[in-house]
This record gives C-alpha cells, structure tokens and sequence, in this order.
C-alpha cells in the first residue's frame, strides 16, 4: 500500500477536475502553461534521453542543458496532413491535423539537468531500480467493432488516475507497451459517454487518448515507448513518428503516403541499459499478423532479421527484458471458455530461427494488447512473459480461466509451470530490482490498491495469486 498522504493525493488526482492541476504538483495545468501542451523525456537507442516539447507557439523552445542554453530542434512543422487509407473506411476517416510543432533536443551523455523554462526533466540513474509498466491507455472509440467507450467518465476511462497513482510511486523508468490512441471514429450521435470526443489520429485525439490524461506520468520519469497496432502507419501512425519514436523523422518513414508504408512499418530494435548488467531491448511488432505469417511475406523478412538483431543485442548485457506490444507467451480468452495462444505472426516466423520462439539470452518479456494483466513461467527455457494492456482501454469481456486447462499452452512445446492473470479492473505494474537478476513485480489497481505480487528470477517467474496448471501427475 502507499502511504496515507500519497493515496489522499491520488484519488484527489482521480476525478476529471483535479487531475491536471493538483497532480501535476506546483505546476501548471498543460492548457493554462504558454504555447506548451506537452514535455517528456524518450529513450532512444543505448539508452539516450531525447528531450521533447509540442507545443503551440510559433518556434521551438530553448533548452537548458547542465547550466548551458540551446535553441531546441524543430522535428515536425505544423501541418494537416492528406488523407490516406486507413482501417477505417473513407467516411469514417479524416485528415489528421496536428497544428503543434514538435521540437526536441538530444540531451549528451553524462548530462545532470536539464530544464525547459524553468521545468525540471528527469533523466535515467546509472542504476535503474524502479520501473512502471502501462500498456493500451486509449479510450476506444471503433465503429467497426461497435465501441464506444465512455471517455468523459473518469470511472470508466480512467488511465488519467492510473497515470497519477504510477507517478506517485516515483519510478525511475516508465515502459508503456503500446497503444495509445484508440479514439479512431466518432463518438455515435445520441451517447452521453463519449459526446464531443476528439476522434481521428491527429492532435486533438492524441492529446485526449494520451499526452493530457498522462501528464503526471510524464513528467515523472523517462519513458521506453513501445510501438503498438494502433500506431501501424494504416492507424495512428503520423502521430507515432512525428511525436513519439526517439529516432529521426524521415520522409518515406513517416506513414504520410501509404505506397511507403513497407518502411513506415518497421524499425530496427534497439537497447536502453538498465545497469548492474541489465538492459531492455525494445522492438516493433506494430504490423504483425495474428495468424502464421506465410513464406515470402515481407514480414517474414522483417521479423527474421529483427529476430538476429535483438540476438546480437542481448549479447551486450547480462539480463536482458524485451519489451514490444504482441505477446509470444501469454493467452487471451475466447467466448466459449476458449484460450487463444501468443501471437502466431510472430512465432511462425521466430520459430524457425528456435524452438523455444525467443532468442536464447531473453529473460523476461513485456507485451499489452491483451487487455488484462497476465503472468506466465515455463518449465523449458522460454522467457516470463508479463502483459499489462489494462490501464486505460475498454477491458476484455471475457476472463481468463481460473485454472489453466490441461495440455494449454501459449507457444508450442511451452509449458507453462506458474500463471497468473487479473481481469478486476485498470491499473499498472511495477518492478523492483531485488538483485543481479531478481525483480519484485507487483499489480496495482486503480485505486493505487496492490492485488498482486510476484518474484522473478532469471527467466522464472511465480505470483502470490496464481492460477495453477493443473497436476499431471
């Protein structure tokens, strides 16, 4: 539990009106701060921290770096950007505009301050000890699918509140495991939970889905972003490369034309350093199929050589943590009491490269796009698989089993030794360093309330409140 004053604090940030102002400490609500709607630290590749701004005014802001002044760069102009092919169809779809320029300044290693008009961004400690995991943050709004989430309930949408408690457990590092705009059509004519929502994949639906409900967290800690579905270039993803990805923006990588999305969907994987031996690898599965991936797609190709690339990766570091959005390890539950495996695009494609589906020096992974909070360890050598696609988007209807059936497993040749899941709510997961390769994981609901804990160890992990395999014996 936190203590009394934190929790007092953090359901005051949980209601709509407190939320940007008391949560923020002493600053100012982003709306009410001059041209600036939101500041944050990414970590790109070998861990270095990328200072960014977006923001109203007419020109990037300076940059105070341990003491010395920078102009910052500019990244994206503002601009409304041609209507391409989305998921969505035609006349469900829109221009996205974003009229904010972003500006970003790569901060030098070794850097102890660094500050933008009198706003204090935090940097990464030698030893990371600390770290919130957040995945699937958006409000769903999807008329293909029927959703639409109440987004101006703050009960009901309620990542604003899940962002204040994870900022108020003061963490070194923040990893969000991808999908973060998911306010992709209208809100239907005549439903009070969603009325006069931002929709599309432009700036007002990212600052709604994301940069205002997350502002606390934001300015809490650096952030690892993953790449999500929703920010596949057929989705949200302008705004991934325009706000979000810690790399360069280049023409013919920034999803604006469709005919180069062969680029726009794929990234190397890279290596943020966590420390005393440990590191995590984070890479893009935005565009992976569910199903197997046939020969001689372009995935296959992408995939296979993103498999060697976080190989050779893993090699620099002794306990290695991959982090991508799909997870290869865990379930998701089917109407009927049915259990749907681990991602199959991704696993047909690494299962030729080994039988265990993950590259050897892997430890522990972190994935969302379930949207509930899952937990899995093996007999064999594959990694722990956590999933933590349960802060903010509509909840999966269907829960996991309490025991898991006999034979079920997420991969094949996998089996699974402890599991564990909770469908209770929204929340965030932690962890904390207890040693060279050991890590306490806890579960956090939305009211900052542990409902569960669990230890991990190398590649194994096991829970408090698990839903145990049943006895083969």
């Amino acid at each position: 539990m936190f203590p009394m004053h934190i929790l007092r604090r953090s359901l005051l940030c949980a209601s709509a009106t407190a939320m940007l102002g008391a949560c923020a400490g002493n600053r100012a609500p982003i709306e009410d701060r001059p041209g600036h709607d939101s500041m944050f630290i990414v970590l790109g590749e070998g861990g270095t921290p990328v200072a960014r701004v977006i923001t109203r005014a007419a020109v990037c802001p300076d940059i105070r770096i341990d003491g010395a002044d920078f102009t910052m760069n500019l990244r994206a102009r503002a601009d409304t950007l041609p209507l391409r092919a989305t998921k969505s169809a035609p006349e469900d779809s829109k221009p996205s505009a974003f009229p904010v320029l972003t500006c970003e300044k790569v901060v030098p290693p070794g850097s102890k301050n660094v500050m933008i008009e009198g706003n204090m961004l935090p940097l990464l400690p030698a030893t990371v000890n600390r770290i919130v995991v957040i995945g699937d943050t958006g409000c769903r709004i999807k008329k293909a699918d029927n959703a639409a989430q109440a987004c101006n309930d703050a009960a009901k949408y309620p990542f604003a509140a899940v962002a204040a408690h994870a900022a108020a457990w003061k963490p070194d590092l923040v990893v969000h495991v991808g999908d973060y705009l998911y306010r992709e059509n209208a809100c239907p004519e005549g439903n009070p939970g969603c009325a006069g929502s931002p929709w599309g994949y432009g700036w007002d639906a990212w600052r709604a889905d994301f940069f205002r409900p997350g502002e606390s967290l934001l300015r809490a800690a650096p952030w690892v972003m993953v790449r999500g579905n929703h920010e596949s270039c057929a989705r949200g993803g302008q705004g991934w490369w325009r706000l979000m990805d810690p790399r360069p923006l280049l023409p013919g990588r920034d999803c604006v034309v469709a005919a180069n999305d062969d680029n726009g969907d794929y990234s190397d994987p890279y290596a943020v350093p966590l420390g005393s031996g440990a590191q995590i690898i984070v890479f893009d599965s935005s565009n992976t199929s569910g199903g197997a991936i046939k020969p001689g797609d372009l995935r296959e190709i992408k995939y296979a050589d993103m498999y060697r690339k976080i190989d050779l990766l893993s090699q620099q570091a002794s306990y290695n943590i991959a982090a991508d959005h799909h997870p290869i390890f865990g379930f998701a539950a089917k109407a009927g009491g049915k259990l749907a495996p681990g991602n199959g695009g991704l696993q047909s494609v690494w299962g030729q490269q080994n039988p265990d589906f993950a590259p050897p020096r892997i430890d522990m992974m972190l994935s969302g796009h379930v949207h509930v909070w899952e937990q899995a360890s093996f007999a064999g050598r594959q990694p722990s698989q956590f999933i933590a696609g349960f802060s903010g988007t509509q909840e999966d209807t269907v829960p996991l089993p309490e025991q898991l059936p006999q034979g079920e497993s997420p991969a094949p040749g996998a089996i699974v030794e402890h599991f564990s899941s909770w469908v209770g709510g929204f929340g965030f997961m932690t962890m904390e360093r207890r040693g060279k390769d050991r890590w306490d994981v806890k579960v956090w609901n939305v009211a900052g309330q542990q409902v569960n804990a669990c230890r991990v160890e190398g590649r194994k992990s096991v829970c408090d409140k698990a839903q145990v395999p049943p006895d083969k014996s």
